[in-house]
């Protein structure tokens, strides 16, 4: 029942009062200024990503609630405390997606796309966590994200890793972030590791929270993802993962890190960084900035060769990353604004057709065009003014009689008439 999914909340006996409707808490408007960053982001990571070959692709904003349970493992906090997950009508429990890795790949499985590989696809959109809102942090947010399936090879790692730093120096924020990475190792890597990692943390498990205490019994590897202050302070001291490392888990992790040396692309190796699920091997990494206050990812990711198979599907390589998109849109320089419009305004009345004809002639030419419904000469042109204007377009009077308009020029003031038929040719200037 929903009552009893994960992530869902008892509904309140009433609803809370409010002076006027507003924004849910956690979530906000992209209006016009927020727009343009935010667009900024998105089509500079779309644009780039296309230039690696990677397809753009969009999956559902909601999935069968197992898709997460199986990606996300049902002890994360993600599953067992944010996923916003309800029962639709048919029955079937449904959750907004928190992630975008885990609706990417069950479309994988779901198309048969094992078939077509490698696999490259770029996402964008919305995804949805119930948890405290923050600078930069949303319980709706947007991230764009990569993935790659198909492709054992070291040298994918190094493909992802630096398509997402040259997002970050188109975006000019390259100077701000600082990349760094770490090896999980492979499989047998990992079992050696576990051992060593269970045998520390039962020397420390009172100081453990409960939940740790829990996943050490369950996923001890998960309590190395846990952000309680008093199991940081344990996992301080937890062996490093690059004592457990097999030659060929060494191997894998120096072709990864002189690749990236190969292209410029500059890193720091961080031992604490690491992925508590079993499905996730070899490569982790993360760009980090300090530039929002406390220091946090904005762009984070890693190989994850067994969650295919982990949700179903064949065993399949994989490796990709995500971004915020709000956390880079604090980052970035301002964008330019729009592009100032050409403003039409009537002389006479009895020109709105007119007005309007010649507005739509000008839009499908590629100009930016404004039209004021109603108010005098005056007004409209202080409109004009607000709009922040290039150009007046003045329809009627002796000039209309004559087939021609007047063209203002917003900055200098300068006034010519111009025959209609030509007014096109004219406008070039101000484009």
């Amino acid at each position: 029942m929903a009552g009893a999914l994960p992530g869902a909340a008892a509904a309140p006996a009433a609803s809370r009062p409010r002076a006027a409707i507003e924004a849910v808490r956690g979530t906000h408007d992209l209006l016009a200024d927020a727009m343009r960053r935010h667009r900024k982001v998105e089509e500079t990571a779309a644009t780039l990503a296309a230039r690696s070959g990677f397809a753009e692709i969009a999956t559902p904003i909601f999935e069968f609630t197992e898709v997460f349970g199986r990606s996300l493992g049902d002890t994360s906090d993600i599953v067992s405390k944010e996923m916003y997950t309800f029962a639709d009508k048919g029955g079937d429990s449904l959750t907004l997606r928190p992630e975008g890795t885990a609706g990417v790949v069950r479309a994988f499985i779901s198309g048969r796309l094992h078939q077509q590989l490698p696999f490259k696809g770029f996402y964008r959109g919305p995804m949805f966590r119930h948890e405290r809102p923050q600078k930069g942090r949303l319980r709706q947010f947007h991230q764009i994200g990569v993935e790659l399936l198909g492709a054992a090879e070291p040298l994918a790692d190094v493909e992802v890793i630096a398509l997402g730093y040259d997002i970050l120096t188109a975006l000019g924020v390259a100077d701000l972030v600082q990349l760094e990475i770490n090896t999980l190792g492979d499989g047998e890597s990992r079992d050696i590791y576990r051992q060593r990692l269970v045998d520390y943390l039962r020397g420390h498990s009172e100081r453990l929270s409960e939940d740790s205490q829990l996943r050490l019994e369950r996923n001890p590897l998960r309590i190395l993802d846990s952000k309680d202050p008093t199991d940081r302070a344990v996992i301080e001291g937890a062996p490093a993962m690059s004592a457990s490392l097999t030659d060929a888990a060494k191997q894998f992790f120096d072709r990864v890190c002189e690749g990236l040396t190969a292209l410029g692309v500059a890193f720091q190796l961080n031992e604490r960084l690491v992925r508590g699920l079993d499905y996730y091997c070899h490569t982790a990494f993360e760009f980090t900035t300090d530039a929002l206050g406390s220091q946090g990812a904005v762009l984070a990711g890693g190989r994850y060769d067994g969650l295919v198979a982990a949700l179903g599907g064949p065993a399949t390589p994989g490796v990709g990353w995500a971004a915020g998109v709000e956390r880079l849109a604090m980052l970035i320089a301002e964008p330019d604004g729009a592009k100032r419009p050409l403003v039409i305004a009537p002389l006479d009345d009895g020109r709105d057709v007119e007005v309007l004809t010649l507005a739509q002639r000008l839009r499908r030419a590629g100009f930016t065009v404004e039209v004021g419904f109603s108010g005098n000469l005056g007004k409209r042109m202080k409109r004009a003014n607000r709009l922040n204007a290039r150009a007046a377009i003045l329809i009627g009077g002796t000039e209309g009689s004559r087939g021609a308009a007047v063209v203002r020029d917003m900055e200098t003031g300068e006034q010519v008439e111009v025959p209609l038929d030509s007014l096109d040719s004219h406008l070039e200037r101000f484009r």
